[in-house]
């Protein structure tokens, strides 16, 4: 079996009203997603989504023609290109959803088939007032959510602080409560002064008296030592790396007991090979394994499989901030939305490889380019 053709399609949803992410300085009037699709001559093929492919067509040559299954060997040219180039994990992504279809197995099977489900938190996006947020946390435990994510701004500290205590005031013990500081890394344009290690620490002890489950990238992504002083010092779990460039950026991490929780997206930072490597570590180690999974339904898919498949936990991202943000707008390429089950559990589907299956009609419609590689 050979690669006989690599296919890009970039999509986009425009977005009315606009969604104003909490990591990102410019509202989002559009959602991008580019679909990856590797086909083959015995007719089997693979999807893959997640990062932009941007400049992938100049590396196409290194996997036309090549045996889809020798995943090890594309996972090290991917590796290659990153340290030169673009991320292009969603390939590797496509690659192993193949593998899945060949085998008629999921990928979460392939990977050790530790799980077949993983409780999901609600992941918000947006900066709300607290009595808006109040009323949101009640619906998600109406749609059996366990735990919710909230965004702190750099700018209004202190409006986050109260949406916390706010939250935690009216439903007690019901959900587990995660903060996010997003500063790890940047997005273009963003300029704002980071919080230093010591307003880092002073902000997570007022976490702790709201019985926060962990704290999620409150310093710069090099900063080891900080952040071990951060979980030494409060007590708080620390988390991140779900941008992280390399895999020895985290391995480094671990190595400098800087991360209770580690977050790598596979179709974003490690891919699905060295994500699972990494996973397996952290969890000898008794740290917690919860990607990100902030891209679309194949992202979301993907990471749930690696997370089902080595054991990870104790939950899974679960992108979801309504209206802004909704399972139909994340996965609008899908024949079906990915949504997590009332008893709070984000299910691996039955189906092989990734489980999805696009909905061709919704593709073309929000189709934008269309680019491939033929052998």
């Amino acid at each position: 079996m050979r690669i006989t053709r690599i296919r890009r399609q970039e999509l986009r949803l425009q977005l009315d009203p606009a969604v104003h992410a909490a990591w990102d300085p410019n509202p989002r009037r559009e959602f991008a997603a580019t679909i990856v699709r590797v086909e083959t001559d015995a007719g089997v093929a693979g999807i893959g989504s997640g990062d932009t492919m941007v400049g992938f067509g100049e590396f196409e040559h290194l996997f036309i023609g090549q045996d889809p299954l020798a995943i090890a060997r594309h996972a090290r040219t991917l590796e290659g290109i990153a340290f030169h180039a673009g991320r292009y994990w969603p390939l590797e992504t496509a690659l192993w959803d193949l593998y899945g279809r060949v085998c008629g197995l999921p990928l979460a099977m392939l990977l050790g088939g530790a799980r077949d489900s993983v409780p999901a938190y609600a992941s918000w996006c947006e900066h709300r007032c607290g009595e808006q947020r109040v009323e949101d946390a009640h619906a998600l435990l109406q749609a059996g959510f366990r735990a919710v994510k909230i965004r702190l701004g750099r700018g209004h500290l202190e409006e986050s602080l109260a949406v916390v205590a706010a939250v935690r005031d009216a439903v007690g013990e019901r959900l587990d409560l995660i903060v996010d500081l997003n500063q790890w890394w940047r997005m273009p344009g963003d300029t704002e002064a980071s919080l230093d290690p010591a307003a880092a620490e002073r902000l997570i002890e007022r976490l702790r008296d709201h019985d926060v489950l962990w704290a999620e990238e409150p310093l710069a992504g090099a900063d080891h030592a900080g952040m071990r002083r951060l979980a030494n010092r409060t007590g708080m779990r620390i988390a991140g790396g779900e941008m992280a460039r390399t895999f020895e950026e985290l391995l480094l991490a671990l190595e400098h007991d800087a991360l209770e929780v580690f977050q790598p997206d596979v179709v974003l930072a490690l891919g699905i090979s060295a994500t699972r490597t990494l996973a397996d570590l952290a969890l000898r180690r008794n740290r917690w394994f919860t990607p990100h999974t902030w891209t679309n339904g194949i992202g979301l898919m993907a990471n749930l499989q690696v997370c089902a498949g080595v054991g990870g936990g104790p939950y899974i991202e679960f992108p979801y901030d309504p209206p802004a943000w909704t399972a139909s707008k994340r996965d609008f390429m899908l024949a079906a939305p990915i949504e997590v089950g009332q008893d709070g559990l984000l299910r691996v589907p039955d189906g092989p490889g990734l489980g999805v299956e696009l909905d061709e009609e919704r593709v073309a419609a929000q189709l934008v380019a269309d680019t491939e590689a033929r052998g």
